[in-house]
């Protein structure tokens, strides 16, 4: 039996990490490896280093895109020898999802509440990104993408037309390449290292954290002054991401960030 109290003590999400202890639960009594539902980074995160404790566990997460954000979790048993770990992708398919919002424009949200308005859990939903003013694009389980292809939903006022697609025929957003920035600024705020990090005014920077999508540590945060430490990520929806790698005083006693975005 998993050490399931030790497990769950300080656990960010216990309803949702009691769900993957009882995944678990069952490969090591059934001897089958599971896949688990789609899970967002923090909660990935946080699976990977629980259950990651556990010897007799073997565990990895695909997503269906390099840097995917919400990715399925395989558990096996990690006394299967070579088989405990097998190359086989994760059971994924795509979704395209068609509308005009030429004078309406959509944000990754706004598909996401049409899809679950349609009937799909969130632990069936993976990412999604916009395609301009036509529409999104988004990674599912087969079995939502099978029961939403043809189907039509709205977001708003606009008409949506949903088609299931295999991740081959997707058009995946680009893959940003690591770069490694250094800035000096006066003190270690949030909207100060975003701003220099993500290439963005300040005042954009502190627009974005009302709008919700600009996230610290996968966290929503709502301090633009926020100081940040060493090791510390921001999210930026749409933008990729940003760790502070060093922070060093200058002999003017500003501050030399080192930073990394992805």
């Amino acid at each position: 039996m998993l050490p399931r109290d030790e497990l769950l003590s300080g656990c960010s999400d216990p309803q949702d990490f009691t769900a993957l202890l009882d995944l678990a639960d069952t490969v090591l009594r059934t001897w089958q490896p599971l896949w688990s539902p789609f899970l967002s980074a923090p909660q990935r995160e946080e699976a990977l280093e629980r259950l990651g404790r556990l010897t007799e566990l073997s565990l990895r997460s695909e997503g269906g895109r390099t840097g995917a954000e919400r990715q399925r979790l395989w558990i096996g048993r990690s006394d299967d020898g070579e088989d405990a770990n097998p190359q086989d992708n994760a059971p994924l398919m795509g979704l395209d999802v068609e509308g005009n919002f030429l004078f309406d424009p959509v944000e990754p949200d706004d598909i996401r509440s049409a899809l679950l308005a349609l009937g799909l859990a969130d632990g069936e939903i993976g990412d999604i990104w916009i395609r301009g003013d036509r529409g999104a694009q988004a990674l599912c389980t087969p079995e939502a993408a099978q029961r939403l292809d043809s189907q039509t939903g709205h977001v708003r006022d606009v008409e949506i037309h949903i088609e299931q697609k295999a991740l081959a025929e997707l058009q995946l957003p680009a893959i940003r390449n690591p770069k490694q920035l250094t800035s000096v600024e006066a003190s270690c705020r949030l909207d100060a290292i975003a701003s220099a990090g993500f290439g963005l005014s300040r005042a954009k920077v502190v627009q974005q954290i009302r709008n919700g999508r600009l996230r610290l540590n996968w966290k929503a945060v709502r301090q633009a002054s926020k100081d940040l430490s060493v090791g510390d990520r921001l999210q930026l929806q749409d933008r990729g991401s940003l760790e502070v790698l060093a922070l060093e005083r200058t002999k003017r006693d500003r501050w030399r960030v080192r930073m990394e975005r992805r």
